[in-house]
């Protein structure tokens, strides 16, 4: 007969408690039961495991969100400078329009100043003779 109850599991109950009766087990349950430590232990580490695994792909999805919330970011701050670039070009063109019309009156108006230099040159001219 073995007495093994425990041996096997690093927290098992057995191994806090000191008793002085002894509990006699025929080998098959003996078997049975360190092989019900040893899946219950590496059960915990599996667990411990897949706890950490879990919560490292909690903190990709994190990351994952954080980054998705920062391009969407760029994303909207690169529209508002390409409608500020539109409008910028808008108003240019809008300015542009408006100078040449200028030129073209103020071309005008020289024509016409020269064209009245020469009337009175030309009557000083008929005027003196």
């Amino acid at each position: 007969m073995l007495i093994l109850l425990g041996m096997m599991s690093l927290n098992s109950f057995s191994q806090n408690v000191i008793d002085s009766t002894s509990i006699q087990l025929k080998k098959p349950i003996v078997r049975l039961v360190i092989k019900d430590l040893i899946t219950g232990d590496s059960s915990k580490k599996e667990l411990n495991f897949l706890t950490k695994k879990y919560n490292l792909l909690e903190n990709k999805v994190v990351l994952k969100d954080s980054v998705i919330n920062n391009l969407n970011s760029q994303i909207n701050n690169f529209k508002s400078i390409l409608n500020t670039k539109n409008s910028q070009l808008d108003l240019s063109y809008d300015l542009n329009d408006k100078l040449n019309l200028e030129i073209k009156k103020q071309r005008f108006k020289n024509k016409l100043t020269a064209g009245a230099g020469a009337v009175v040159a030309i009557a000083a001219i008929l005027l003196v003779k």
